[in-house]
């Protein structure tokens, strides 16, 4: 039965000032290359969601794979609130496969979708008339299966006005209750965003009995400001994805426009359903699965966005903190008691500091990651808050269970070359060694890594960075490999950089063994030829 408090019924218009969050970071956030996520990773992202408040969470393209499918349906059993959606082109066999994913969801929701402007027309091979009845058939049979359909005409926003406004009025007329207006290049503009629905709500027969959505694209970094264009002009859904995670220059980010709407009430009177404490433990997270991290100077859950270091703004904010800040970092769940731990530390004060940040363990949770938690304290005098949300997503990278464990690592490097490195791994139940040089020290550990386990995935990506300051700070490192089309990422932390480097590419491996193994892994998602309602 619909909770009409969290999510109108399908054929409901919104409260006037109620603006429903679509989260789409597990289906167009994933298709940032090397942003593929496991299966329990999509999971844990999906009940995060639901419980900080989103709306709709579209959850996948049950198409893509049997991977894809599998994590959309259990989404949709174990969602608790959110209307939970998946994605399918305009043909039978997308849709079926669609509902057969989210049919056991409380309230499911079909996405269905095809290219409307006259370049994307040309791709299909089909007139306009073609069009409007393959528009009309298929949303038919979505809204036979499940009485709340959205629908998208890809690249809107470079579509002609009068035949939007006729494929709109088909869909609206054929069921959909959500129409959704992708500009899905970022080419627009916020006059222009305003400006479409406005055009649509008043051109178009039955626009005023479904809720219009707006989904934007930040290649012009003008995402936000697009989607809240269209919210003033009468949108009352937005679509985006947290960090703004999404192919190319990604998508309207979830924490802006819900920051937004929440400080600027006076000129924008609108609300959500978010709860924000709970947006920055969601952004760390996705940051950490995806392998993206989230750039410093990021509005509202970037690392200096609550840092003032210009004189004149530190005396400011001492003396009156709204000077300078215009959101308190409590607002996005920044513990304002940032107190740092060390090894006199117990397990009741872990776990009630990790309570804080979001994590709630069970006692043999608790206990593993106590004893990383001390071994971490043996060689860093002060812990904080990064280095322990830091320590966990080592924890979730790294199991006792994966295929291939490090072991032992020494390296030497200097200014007499060559640098070298000795690895000593389990791969399976064996454990191998190696001696191996490299030009620094990370490529001779890297070269012992291929020495014991040869493989030819290529890395496309190395990044490190410093979870707080000083010499003695833990070093995130994030790696991206690509084999055959299978893209997948690896994470890991330590005070050593080179050996946080060697178990973050080692945790990349393990993931590209799985998938090798599987007949239909998550990775082939990006090997179905489509392009997304974005």
């Amino acid at each position: 039965m619909t909770d009409k408090t969290h999510s109108p019924a399908p054929g409901a218009v919104a409260a006037a000032d109620r603006v429903l969050i679509f989260d789409t970071t597990l289906r167009d956030g994933e298709q940032s290359p090397g942003a593929t996520m496991t299966h329990a990773e999509k999971l844990e992202i999906a009940a995060l969601l639901d419980e900080m408040g989103v709306d709709i969470i579209e959850a996948g393209f049950p198409i893509a794979s049997e991977g894809d499918f599998a994590a959309v349906s259990a989404i949709a059993k174990a969602a608790k609130n959110a209307v939970i959606c998946g994605l399918a082109r305009a043909n039978d066999k997308d849709i079926d496969r669609c509902w057969e994913a989210i049919r056991h969801a409380r309230q499911p929701r079909i996405h269905t979708f095809i290219g409307t402007s006259p370049s994307h027309r040309e791709i299909t091979k089909l007139n306009q008339d073609d069009m409007v009845t393959r528009i009309h058939d298929t949303v038919t049979r979505a809204r036979n299966l499940c009485d709340n359909v959205q629908w998208s005409p890809m690249d809107a926003t470079r579509t002609e006005h009068d035949y939007l406004c006729r494929v709109v009025e088909t869909a609206i007329k054929a069921g959909a209750s959500t129409i959704n207006i992708p500009d899905t290049v970022g080419y627009t503009a916020p006059r222009e965003s305003a400006a479409l629905i406005r055009m649509l709500l008043e051109r178009v027969p039955g626009a005023d009995n479904v809720i219009f959505a707006t989904h934007c694209h930040n290649d012009l970094g003008m995402a936000t400001a697009n989607s809240l264009a269209a919210v003033e002009a009468g949108a009352r859904q937005i679509e985006c994805t947290i960090n703004g995670l999404g192919e190319r220059a990604g998508n309207t980010a979830l924490e802006e426009v819900v920051m937004a709407l929440k400080v600027r009430h006076d000129i924008m009177p609108y609300r959500t359903g978010i709860d924000t404490t709970k947006i920055m433990n969601l952004s760390r997270r996705v940051s950490q699965v995806s392998g993206f991290a989230v750039q410093f100077n990021k509005a509202v859950v970037g690392k200096n966005a609550f840092l003032h270091e210009s004189g004149i703004h530190q005396d400011g904010v001492l003396k009156n903190v709204e000077t300078f800040e215009i959101m308190r970092p409590a607002d996005i769940g920044i513990t304002e008691t940032n107190i740092a731990m060390g090894k006199h530390s117990g397990r009741a004060a872990l776990r009630s500091k990790l309570a804080d940040l979001g994590h709630e363990l069970a006692d043999n949770q608790l206990n593993d990651v106590f004893v990383r938690f001390k071994a971490l304290a043996d060689r860093k005098k002060e812990i904080y808050d990064e280095d322990l949300i830091a320590l966990m997503a080592d924890s979730a990278a790294n199991t006792d269970s994966d295929y291939l464990q490090v072991k032992f690592l020494r390296v030497v490097c200097g200014t007499e070359g060559p640098q070298t490195a000795e690895l000593r791994m389990l791969v399976g139940d064996e454990e191998k060694s190696a001696a191996t040089t490299g030009d620094g020290p990370v490529d001779a550990a890297f070269n012992a890594v291929r020495t014991l386990f040869p493989h030819e995935a290529r890395l496309q990506l190395y990044q490190v960075h410093a979870v707080t300051e000083g010499t003695d700070a833990q070093a995130t490192v994030s790696v991206r490999m690509e084999e055959n089309g299978r893209i997948v990422t690896g994470s890991a932390a330590d005070t050593d950089t080179i050996l946080a480097s060697v178990k973050a590419y080692v945790g990349a491996l393990n993931r590209l063994r799985v998938r090798r193994e599987k007949s239909a892994p998550d990775a082939d998602v990006k090997s179905v030829s489509y392009r997304s309602a974005s």
